[in-house]
Order: C-alpha cells, then sequence, then structure tokens
C-alpha cells in the first residue's frame, strides 16, 4: 500500500471551500430526514464543491451523506474521484470518547462501508481536548498505521475548540513522531466574534509543520444568528446568556442598519480567512463558477486559499452561500476577469464589491457593540465533564440508541443504492 511520502500535500488539492454536514443532526435540524439531503448534495456538487465533512458523532450525517453520494443521480455523473470525503473518529455522543485503536478501526471500517467507498481522503481526531493528550496522539498514529499499511486513509489530522489543546498536540505529534499533521479543523474560533484562530492559532500550527488549518463553523455553531442558536431537540449550545445577550445586542445593530448579522457574519468570516488563513490553505479547486471548466487557483491569481468549512440545511442556503463566496473571489486579484469568465455582470460584480464595502463597515460596528466578548471563548469540555464511554461490540452502528434519531429497527441498515430514497 503506499505510504505518505506518494501522496502528494493536502493543501495542493483540498479545496478551500468544504461542505459541513452537521446540519444532517438533530442538533440543527428536528428531523433530518425530512431534509432533501440528496438533492442538496447533487446541487452542491452542480455548483462546484467538491468536499464533503462529516463525523459519525453527527447523528445520522453519514449515512444520510453516504446515501447521497451513491445515489444514482449523483454517482453517474460525479465519479468518487471527483470528491473529497472527511470524516472523524473518536466521538460518538455528547459524554461519550473512545479513541482506543480497536474502535477506530471499527469506526474508520464502518464509515467505508456507509459510504461505500474504497478509502476516506481525511480522517480527524474528533474534540481531542475530551481526552488526554497521549490517547489523542495515539490515535494519530494508529490512523497514520491504517494509512500506510491498509491504504484506507489518505490524510490525517485532529479537530477540536480550545487553540491552546490543538496548538500542544500538534507540537507533540512533530516533535514525537518527526511527522507534522496534515490538517488541524478548529470550529467557532474566527467568526464576527471570535478571531482568536488567526491571532493566536496560525503563528504556532504553522510552526508545529500543519498543513491545512479549515475553519469551521463562522457562524458559531449557529450562534451569530438573528433567531439565536439553534435547540433541535434540545438547547445544547454552549454560549452562556451573557453572550447570547451581547450577541443579540449585535443583531440588532445589524437590523437597524438593514441586514442580518449572519449575513455579516459569513461574508466576514469567509472572506478574511480566505486570505488571513492562506499561509495554511490549500491550492484546491476554488467553486468560482468558470463554466464546464475544472478550476485550480490559477484562475484566481494563483495564492493559497484559506479553507472554510461551511454547513447548510437546504437549497436556498446553499445558493446565498455560493452567492456569497464568488463575490468574495470576485474580489481578489484579477477578480473582475473571474467575474468575466463566470459569466457574471459588470454590474452585479460592482454591486458585489459595493456590499463588501458596506460589510466591513458593519462588522466594525459589530465589534464595538460585543464590548469584551470579542474574542470570547466557552470551556470545552465543559465544567465536570466526565467521558461516560463503554465497551461496544462490532456490531454497533450506533454506539446507544438515543445517540442516533433513526428508528431502532434501522439503526444497523447501511446506506445501499437500491435505498438511496432521501
Amino acid at each position: 500500500m503506499p505510504g505518505a511520502v506518494d501522496r502528494p500535500a493536502l493543501s495542493d488539492i483540498l479545496p478551500p471551500l468544504i461542505f459541513g454536514t452537521a446540519t444532517f443532526n438533530t442538533q440543527y435540524n428536528e428531523d433530518p430526514y425530512a431534509l432533501d439531503t440528496t438533492g442538496l448534495v447533487q446541487h452542491a456538487l452542480s455548483v462546484g464543491v467538491r468536499a464533503f465533512d462529516t463525523s459519525p458523532y453527527y447523528g445520522p450525517a453519514e449515512v444520510l451523506l453516504g446515501t447521497a453520494l451513491n445515489s444514482p443521480e449523483i454517482s453517474e455523473h460525479f465519479p468518487r474521484s471527483e470528491y473529497h470525503i472527511l470524516t472523524k473518529i473518536g466521538r460518538f455522543a455528547a459524554d461519550e470518547f473512545d479513541y482506543s485503536p480497536e474502535w477506530i478501526r471499527k469506526s474508520i471500517s464502518r464509515s467505508l462501508s456507509r459510504f461505500q467507498t474504497d478509502y476516506l481522503d481525511l480522517v480527524y481526531c474528533h474534540d481531542v481536548e475530551f481526552v488526554s493528550q497521549d490517547e489523542a496522539i495515539g490515535a494519530v498514529k494508529e490512523l497514520r498505521r491504517i494509512r500506510d499499511e491498509e491504504g484506507t486513509i489518505r490524510y490525517v489530522g485532529i479537530s477540536g475548540y480550545p487553540l491552546e489543546v490543538l496548538c500542544q498536540i500538534a507540537e507533540r505529534v512533530l516533535r514525537e513522531t518527526g511527522e507534522p499533521l496534515d490538517a488541524v479543523m478548529s470550529y467557532a474560533n474566527f467568526t464576527l466574534q471570535n478571531t482568536t484562530l488567526a491571532t493566536m492559532g496560525v503563528k504556532r500550527l504553522k510552526a508545529a509543520g500543519v498543513d491545512v488549518v479549515p475553519n469551521a463553523s463562522p457562524l458559531g455553531m449557529g450562534l451569530l444568528r438573528k433567531v439565536g442558536p439553534p435547540a433541535g431537540l434540545t438547547d445544547w449550545h454552549p454560549a452562556g446568556q451573557d453572550l447570547r445577550n451581547a450577541i443579540r445586542r449585535a443583531s440588532d445593530f445589524c437590523d437597524y442598519h438593514d441586514e442580518r448579522i449572519e449575513v455579516v457574519a459569513i461574508r466576514y468570516a469567509l472572506e478574511r480567512w480566505l486570505k488571513v488563513g492562506s499561509s495554511v490553505g490549500s491550492y484546491g479547486d476554488p467553486a468560482s463558477g468558470l463554466p464546464w471548466k475544472r478550476q485550480t487557483v490559477q484562475d484566481i491569481g494563483g495564492k493559497k486559499l484559506g479553507v472554510s468549512v461551511i454547513g447548510v440545511s437546504n437549497a436556498a442556503e446553499l445558493t446565498k452561500t455560493m452567492a456569497v463566496w464568488r463575490s468574495i473571489l470576485d474580489g481578489l486579484e484579477n477578480g473582475q476577469e473571474l467575474a468575466n469568465a463566470a459569466g457574471r455582470w459588470q454590474k452585479e460584480h460592482e454591486w458585489s464589491l459595493n456590499r463588501r464595502r458596506a460589510i466591513i463597515l458593519l462588522a466594525e460596528g459589530v465589534h464595538e457593540t460585543l464590548g469584551d466578548f470579542v474574542d470570547y471563548t466557552w470551556p470545552s469540555p465543559p465544567p465536570g465533564f466526565k467521558n461516560k464511554r463503554q465497551q461496544r461490540t462490532d456490531e454497533d452502528v450506533w454506539p446507544t440508541p438515543s445517540a442516533s434519531p433513526m428508528p431502532e429497527d434501522k439503526q444497523l441498515e447501511l446506506p445501499e443504492r437500491s435505498r438511496a430514497k432521501n
């Protein structure tokens, strides 16, 4: 099987825009099975999205995404080589983690079955702050063993929230193994409210040799919305009431200026991270909308772009996100030529640039409104956290019935083409 040295750097191939599927879960949608996930994934691929991030922890997300990707509507037009699958190991419930080599092997095997694929492009150790650093480093080593001996994994990384923990583990991995991590995914740390990933994280992660640092959840897991954090079946969001109140005041400020805070937040995070995250970014397909052409960053200036992960629940949200993304790309070097090549009118290009200036001013006003809550972070894990992991069996697909919203009589099913109805 090919080893790590036989692969290109992750930053040479990973797209700078990644579709996150945490929304395919009851935390964000009361009934994820009611979502048109196949239609949504098909739409995403048709507009240039070429990477999908998921996790066994996201309820039925792996099953729904795997079913979609293997549906005839998608598989006949988009072969496996056309997109990247990013998933995770280690976390399977709010208070259950298992980083043991045995469970890692089971988790990888299960993910491969769900996606009906021979390989996973990138596998993260999920939310590493909830286990010991020794456990996290041991998991990285096991994933690399699978990568090198079995070839079912191509790249290995870690994910989590506290930047200090992410940096420490990345530094230890380099120091103790001599090989840096391919990726460290941070979530909610480069947003309209919190930019510490840029001010505190990038320098240390880059020094630790980390190739790519994707910025996930530019809305702070839904915190930066007019309606506030998504409740799903429970109010799970870790933000305290004081922070929520501050965001509400910021939202009212945006409303006063005839703009929604989520629009400001998405534009701010995507646009700024594209540049400030470029040193730990990628050269992959930027999804800039050039018709009938597979793209590279050479089409938009030839520079690495910071990588962002953003989740949507329906086609309308995806359409709006892609419109924002492409207007941001139009503002980069040779953006006018890109807009022309993609068929976007001169007036549309000018409008997007004027909108950009307005968003920048609104972002400054939001920061003044937030005051001391700029760069505020919540504790993770929460005080008093205890890992309630239990022994698992090979037959387990959902570690506990309570971890899955799927009816219990269907919890052992894997996606098959014949079931691709969603």
